[in-house]
């Protein structure tokens, strides 16, 4: 079974061209690429959030990973930490300008993802039938 394919594509320079050997795209992917980022940028989306706020709402998170992923975004520009001289001190993270223009980027894949569902449902479906016995998965 063939399936034809005749979607109009982004103009994109693909990357490692001679005169284009490094255009940035993968630095910035593998930030914005893995889901903890995702995740923290979707909790923000909805307004400044504190530490613990943070680790409830995004399931299965650990301290660790949270802190370490908060720095990245914040070291990147998208994410400002704010500490209040309190006792104890209290830390709020909020988006920055960037880090909300990512916010509209991210809606933008879910609500794509949502849309194409069935089609990848579908596809995956017949690609298993025609392939009975791979592992991939």
């Amino acid at each position: 079974m063939s399936l034809t394919h005749t979607a109009v594509t982004a103009d994109l320079e693909p990357c490692g061209k001679e005169d284009h050997p490094d255009c940035g795209i993968r630095d910035v992917l593998d930030r914005i690429g893995d889901s903890w980022s995702v995740l923290v940028v979707v909790e923000l989306a909805s307004g400044d959030r504190r530490f613990r706020e943070l680790q409830r709402a995004i399931d299965g998170i650990s301290q660790r990973m949270l802190t370490l992923t908060l720095r990245r975004l914040e070291r990147d520009g998208l994410v400002d930490r704010t500490v209040y001289p309190t006792v104890p001190a209290q830390v709020s993270y909020a988006l920055t300008s960037s880090g909300a223009g990512l916010s509209h980027l991210i809606k933008t894949l879910a609500d794509w993802s949502l849309e194409q569902r069935p089609v990848i449902a579908a596809s995956r479906s017949a690609y298993d039938a025609a392939h009975p016995g791979h592992a991939i998965r």
